[in-house]
């Protein structure tokens, strides 16, 4: 519960539509730009730059969101009275009943034992709250 509250205290969702109005403007612009070269053209430009910036920037920053989550739900569950030591068999838990997944450059998650490294590395950040 602490990670998706902290996607809203983030303002992740905030973050997300101006990543996608910036695109939207890089796109009506690589239109404009384009519009003197044949249809093909333009339309091979689009796909390239459409999946550069869903590789380049929109899948890295859903995945940063993701680990910023996970870094202050620790924190939250910890001022809560809950011990952030738990956090780490959960998402093992999960990891196991989740099934199979895209690799990690084409998710917006990041990885199963990413995360779970990456909690840990964060535990003793949030016991410093868990012990107030």
């Amino acid at each position: 519960m602490g990670h998706e509250i902290a996607h809203a205290i983030a303002a992740h969702g905030n973050e997300r539509m101006s990543q996608m109005l910036m695109a939207q403007m890089g796109g009506m612009a690589l239109t404009m730009a384009l519009q003197k070269y044949p249809e093909q053209t333009q339309n091979m430009w689009m796909q390239a730059v459409g999946l550069g910036v869903q590789l380049g920037v929109m899948l890295p920053y859903s995945r940063l969101h993701e680990k910023e989550a996970d870094r202050l739900g620790l924190v939250f569950m910890a001022m809560a009275g809950y011990d952030p030591n738990a956090a780490v068999p959960f998402w093992s838990r999960m990891a196991e009943k989740g099934g199979g997944a895209p690799p990690e450059f084409l998710s917006t998650h990041p990885a199963p034992a990413t995360r779970i490294e990456n909690i840990q590395s964060y535990i003793p950040e949030a016991m410093a709250y868990y012990r107030k």
